[in-house]
């Protein structure tokens, strides 16, 4: 206890001798009114912080004033111990508990909404103003469309998009001889790709959302599921006659017992007749392509190792549309988690100019 309040009595005495202590503004001056002023002081106090050493750093700051002070009280979960508890006057607490009851300064506020490039953002936010659009993760067509809405909106000027989910994409020249009224596509975005009706192809987009980094460090392909999966097609195609399906068998694989049971649950799922194929015919092309799963191991460890080419060039597409933009003052590829945790971990960041 000597030590902490020694401590708090060298903050003090650290700080109110501090040059930078001087210049700055009251958490009293600017509670009310938390505006472009507020933003400028607080990035003129860290700019100036460098003047003190790394814990007096610190200790000017975290006295100077509190962020978390700044937010409504029901914007922060103090059940962490890392949140220390602070004294707050009753006159600060009643502006909090005021604040955090008006139904304009919720600081989150859930919704859910099916958006595309030609989304109006007005309809969803009544009271849209300057702000950031993030978006973790992405899937398919709305990482293209976060991107195509951030350039069109005059109020968004800084976006922070990590995709995911390229298989569902959806590309202008995979079927150029099918006719389409979609205007707006999710690859390719950039000029020089459309110029060269550039196509990726679903296998190569399925590809592009392996995991090098995982395979890398042992977390291996389900090899026996896409084993199971693979003979499984090729019995539907001889037995049934079926080579392309809307339906999806989807992860019952985790729910089977054996390659048996495997295939009947899938006939099942697929709507089929499973009565139709006796147990040793099941079994019988379980034995024949048995041999080759090596074969198929090998095959998807080489599009594990084309993984990152296609993801690339698909990631470049969208930053080399946001490069064409005139109003863009900087965009970048940023790498933000660790691959291994999170394989789509490559964000396409951008800042428009300021006006």
């Amino acid at each position: 206890m000597k030590d902490e309040i020694k401590y708090k009595a060298d903050t003090e005495r650290v700080c109110n001798n501090s040059p930078t202590n001087q210049e700055m503004m009251s958490t009293s001056d600017f509670l009310s009114d938390f505006s472009g002023s507020v933003i400028s002081n607080i990035r003129k106090q860290m700019e100036n912080l460098h003047v003190c050493s790394h814990r007096e750093e610190n200790l000017c700051f975290e006295n100077a004033f509190s962020l978390i002070d700044l937010l409504p009280i029901n914007a922060i979960e103090s059940t962490s111990s890392q949140i220390p508890k602070r004294k707050i006057s009753e006159a600060n607490k009643e502006r909090r508990k005021t604040t955090s009851t008006s139904s304009e300064s919720n600081i989150y506020s859930p919704l859910t909404s099916f958006i595309t490039a030609d989304s109006e953002l007005h309809d969803i936010i009544k009271d849209l103003e300057d702000c950031l659009m993030v978006g973790l993760h992405t899937c398919g067509d709305l990482a293209s469309n976060t991107l195509r809405i951030f350039t069109s909106k005059s109020e968004i000027k800084g976006v922070c998009s990590v995709g995911c989910c390229y298989h569902l994409l959806s590309e202008e020249f995979e079927n150029p001889h099918k006719e389409c009224i979609q205007k707006k596509w999710g690859f390719p975005m950039c000029h020089y790709l459309k110029e060269e009706r550039w196509c990726c192809g679903r296998n190569a987009r399925m590809s592009a959302c392996l995991a090098l980094e995982r395979v890398t460090v042992g977390q291996g392909l389900p090899t026996e599921s896409l084993f199971y999966r693979a003979v499984l097609q090729d019995i539907i195609k001889d037995c049934y006659g079926i080579t392309k399906c809307d339906r999806h068998v989807g992860k019952i694989y985790s729910k089977s017992s054996s390659f048996l049971d495997y295939v009947r649950k899938s006939l099942k799922k697929l709507g089929l007749d499973e009565s139709k194929l006796p147990e040793k015919i099941i079994m019988d092309y379980y034995e024949k392509y048995k041999p080759r799963m090596n074969e198929l191991e090998a095959f998807n460890m080489l599009k594990v190792v084309l993984a990152p080419c296609i993801e690339t060039l698909i990631l470049l597409d969208r930053l080399c549309y946001l490069k064409e933009q005139e109003d863009i003052a900087w965009s970048a590829l940023v790498k933000l988690f660790d691959p291994v945790k999170s394989p789509r971990c490559y964000a396409v960041i951008a800042l428009k100019k300021q006006q």
